[in-house]
């Protein structure tokens, strides 16, 4: 199973390609929406609260297949994945054992708060794109994750520039687990699915890549390159 976490303020649809070729190849696939950070209620965006709920939905949403019966059936229990966007990487971080830390800005009392979040430990592999990590700068903040990692990121992101990923990879214990790849000309959103040629327009920015980067073709790589890496990674 894989649960697809998107950005702050996003939608489970635009990582639709992605899903759709996971789910042709064995996968079940779980699209999530967050409550209160999604693109029609982005209420709890930069606050406390987001970054606690966040990492409980995966947890709420593992639950549920696996109390489903028509799922549990067909569900193989020690081989959850999560695919997490931008602020979706923070959320399947957090879920997997990061301890993050806010920011004085995001709470009512202008102080850092130590998150409370309970690891699920049934997740047993990631994969990161574009993530945002800039939570889990305190020492030994990710010290507690130890599975397989494929971490992505654009060589034009203006959004989670690399010192995101540096966080990750610094943080990581076992750097072995960690597959990582910058991705030439890719900015931030070029890991969304390609929008319909009559949304793809300079006003919509998810729909912008850098100039000469084509979307269409590097989702065809991306798509096989998520597959392998989660089929290689099932226990």
């Amino acid at each position: 199973m894989v649960l697809i976490s998107h950005g702050t303020g996003g939608s489970p649809l635009v990582y639709r390609t992605i899903a759709r070729h996971l789910a042709r190849n064995g996968f079940v696939v779980e699209m999530l929406e967050h409550p209160f950070n999604n693109r029609n209620d982005n209420t709890v965006e930069g606050t406390v609260d987001n970054l606690t709920i966040r990492p409980k939905h995966i947890s709420m949403a593992i639950d549920w297949f696996f109390n489903s019966e028509d799922f549990t059936k067909v569900l193989k229990p020690d081989s959850v994945s999560v695919i997490g966007h931008s602020m979706g990487g923070y959320t399947a971080l957090a879920a997997s054992g990061g301890i993050s830390t806010s920011f004085p800005y995001e709470s009512f009392d202008e102080k850092s708060h130590l998150i409370n979040v309970t690891p699920d430990y049934r997740i047993k592999s990631l994969v990161l794109l574009a993530p945002a990590s800039v939570w889990f700068k305190t020492k030994g903040a990710l010290e507690g994750i130890n599975i397989p990692i494929l971490m992505l990121v654009g060589e034009k992101n203006r959004f989670t520039p690399y010192f995101h990923a540096e966080i990750i990879l610094n943080g990581i214990t076992d750097s072995t687990k960690i597959q990582h790849k910058i991705v030439e000309n890719a900015g931030h959103f070029s890991f969304l699915s390609p929008f319909p040629k009559e949304m793809t327009n300079a006003s919509f920015l998810p729909s912008q890549d850098p100039p000469g980067f084509n979307r269409e073709y590097f989702h065809h790589e991306l798509n096989e390159e998520i597959t392998e890496f989660l089929l290689k990674n099932i226990q």
